[in-house]
């Protein structure tokens, strides 16, 4: 049998190098592999399906099943994983707690970002600040006109507005105009831009407090093989979760490997204790079973905050033959 021919988008993370160089294989399958930013392979894929395989944002790809049209079949191969504490920053002059945020004015670049989900369920939870508490205003982080990638329609209790032309949520919290910013990536500010900081200031502490209460290790992207190749080959995504699987272990055992560390960033090996301690042996599980928690939570809070317009269970955001594997 001939192999496929088949592009694949993925962020130049460790645990996906071995695809892209290609000394994990995807069976059956000859892959054009390529390295880009999430943003761009979510604009690409949700807006005109442009790769065979790729990562996903979780928050859009649930949007878009719960909706029933998405070009994508869900592949439990979670190559983005963040605890989003780290994704609240605020004006440290006026917001002291989280309590604080109530009322006040948040910047987002998109609302339905699988961050600001995950940050919105974490104040909602933890301490009480529901989404209709506060008001949000929408604009890029450096872009002033970032649109939203895909289509949503929030609850009427939800006060959402466009930035002010020509302005980046960044430049609003500069400027003071605005009181809060959630997002994957930091705000792009001058050095030293004074009164600006994360909401939790030891967000690591605050993270493994929750996960020890919760067990949730927040989900960002997962990967999708486009429905058309999955209803012509139903053994594909399989086959992509094997290759993933494996190529996560790659990357895994380098880190494990001290003699010479992988990483241009020192106490590695005592980070990598730390979180095995924490976490587990496998703190970063590809699979349903092993993430049926963070899912559950995920999917309850995306559906909650307007999102979906019903709630899902985790597996009916992925492809059957991905569900279980084989065992000796």
């Amino acid at each position: 049998m001939a192999k496929l021919n088949l592009s694949l988008a993925v962020g130049p993370y460790d645990r996906t190098r071995a695809l892209i160089d290609g000394s994990v294989q995807i069976d059956g399958v000859k892959a054009a592999g390529m390295t880009l930013s999430p943003e761009e392979i979510f604009f690409r894929a949700f807006r005109h399906a442009e790769f065979d395989i790729c990562e996903l944002s979780l928050s859009s790809f649930t949007v878009k099943t719960a909706q029933g049209n998405c070009p994508y079949v869900g592949v439990p191969a979670f190559v983005s994983r963040a605890f989003r504490h780290t994704s609240i920053w605020v004006r440290t002059d006026r917001i002291k707690t989280p309590a604080d945020l109530k009322g006040k004015k948040v910047g987002v670049p998109e609302y339905q970002l699988t961050a600001n989900v995950w940050a919105r369920a974490i104040l909602e939870d933890d301490y009480g600040v529901k989404p209709s508490d506060i008001h949000w205003v929408r604009g890029g982080i450096e872009d002033a006109d970032r649109p939203e990638k895909i289509s949503i329609k929030l609850p009427p209790d939800v006060r959402l507005e466009d930035a002010p032309a020509g302005k980046s949520i960044s430049r609003l919290l500069a400027e003071g105009a605005i009181d809060g910013f959630i997002a994957p990536r930091p705000p792009s500010l001058p050095k030293d831009t004074p009164n600006v900081g994360w909401l939790f200031p030891d967000p690591t502490a605050a993270a493994k407090d929750y996960f020890k209460r919760t067990g949730v290790f927040p989900i960002m992207h997962l990967v999708g093989v486009r429905r058309t190749l999955a209803e012509q080959h139903p053994w594909l995504p399989g086959a992509v979760f094997k290759a993933f699987e494996q190529s996560k272990k790659a990357a895994l055992d380098l880190l494990s490997d001290t003699s010479a560390t992988k990483v241009t960033l020192p106490f590695v090996e005592e980070r990598l204790a730390e979180a095995r301690a924490l976490m587990g042996e496998d703190f970063w599980s590809y699979g349903v079973d092993a993430n049926r928690a963070t899912l559950t939570t995920f999917l309850k809070h995306h559906h909650a905050q307007g999102l979906a317009p019903r709630l899902l269970t985790p597996e009916e955001l992925f492809h059957p033959g991905t569900l279980e594997t084989f065992k000796l």
